[in-house]
């Protein structure tokens, strides 16, 4: 049993993992000509395209996008009580711990692009592999600010590991609203 819960729960995490991403690139404008992107928006179409006939967008939110998103993860954390013989009577802990899910996700995505796009500034700097502009794209709007605050010292940056520290303290707060 503990197998199944596994591989469905791993199922639905990327599932989940897709459609956050593609929300993600959508926020910061990510160049969908990358194949990266272009797999996450071929992947996540089979639901994104059905509520775009139906939800219009607000401004630039993609509200299809949104709401696929809140639905998926709404699904993971049905079908995690379900494998694990709870009910889902209380509505206030099944939203408490979808969004707290949700936010444990994105702080990962965020944790994992950030190492990968420092990783790839070493092994090639300016590089132009797939994915590793799309990283610039995610990683950058967030590491801006940081570098405003505490500059470059000589040809090294810290801006990643500052951010990659207050990630890893709001993953710690993140653990005490489980």
């Amino acid at each position: 049993m503990e197998a199944i819960r596994y591989i469905v729960d791993m199922l639905f995490l990327l599932l989940t993992l897709a459609f956050v991403l593609r929300l993600l690139f959508q926020w910061v404008r990510a160049d969908f000509r990358d194949p990266v992107a272009d797999a996450i928006v071929r992947v996540t179409n089979w639901l994104i395209m059905p509520l775009r006939r139906v939800l219009p967008p607000i401004g630039k939110i993609d509200t299809a996008t949104v709401v696929a998103v809140i639905l998926v993860t709404a699904l993971r954390t049905f079908a995690t009580f379900a494998l694990a013989g709870a009910s889902v009577t209380d509505v206030g802990l099944f939203l408490r711990v979808a969004m707290v899910d949700l936010a444990d996700l994105v702080l990962y995505i965020y944790l994992f692009a950030l190492l990968l796009y420092a990783l790839t500034s070493f092994v090639s700097p300016g590089g132009h592999a797939p994915g590793v502009r799309l990283l610039s794209q995610l990683c950058e709007p967030i590491l801006r600010p940081v570098r405003r605050i505490i500059p470059p010292i000589g040809q090294i940056d810290f801006s990643v590991l500052w951010v990659s520290i207050a990630i890893g303290a709001l993953l710690r707060l993140i653990v005490l609203l489980r």
